[in-house]
């Protein structure tokens, strides 16, 4: 199984970006799909966590900004990210957190 993220790039403050995470081969379903990141020289943090139900968790200064979802018609998990914010300057990463397997990492730069 592997994971292929894509989506970040270089946005201004108060903008939006949408990053997915696409799973391929022997993937039947994503169960969970976590999301983190890593700023040099720490440690890499969870962000956000979707569900095959729809359950969902955020970090507390993501939540009300950042969405998490999960089609697996299509084997994809999407973080959308709006109001962004300089600090959320990060190498982004997905996990399958059924199969303990990480995307390659998005770098998203908010800046101010």
């Amino acid at each position: 199984v592997q994971l292929q993220a894509s989506g970040g790039g270089l946005v201004q403050a108060g903008g939006s970006l949408r990053l997915s995470c696409v799973a391929s081969g022997d993937v039947d379903i994503i169960e969970s799909m976590g999301w983190y990141r890593q700023t040099p020289g720490k440690q890499r943090e969870l962000v956000a966590v979707i569900t095959k139900y729809g359950s969902s968790n955020y970090k507390d200064d993501v939540k009300g900004r950042f969405t998490a979802s999960l089609d697996n018609a299509k084997k994809t998990g999407y973080l959308q990210m709006n109001n962004l914010k300089p600090e959320d300057t990060a190498v982004y990463y997905c996990r399958d957190n059924r199969r303990f397997v990480w995307g390659q990492g998005t770098q998203v730069t908010v800046s101010s």
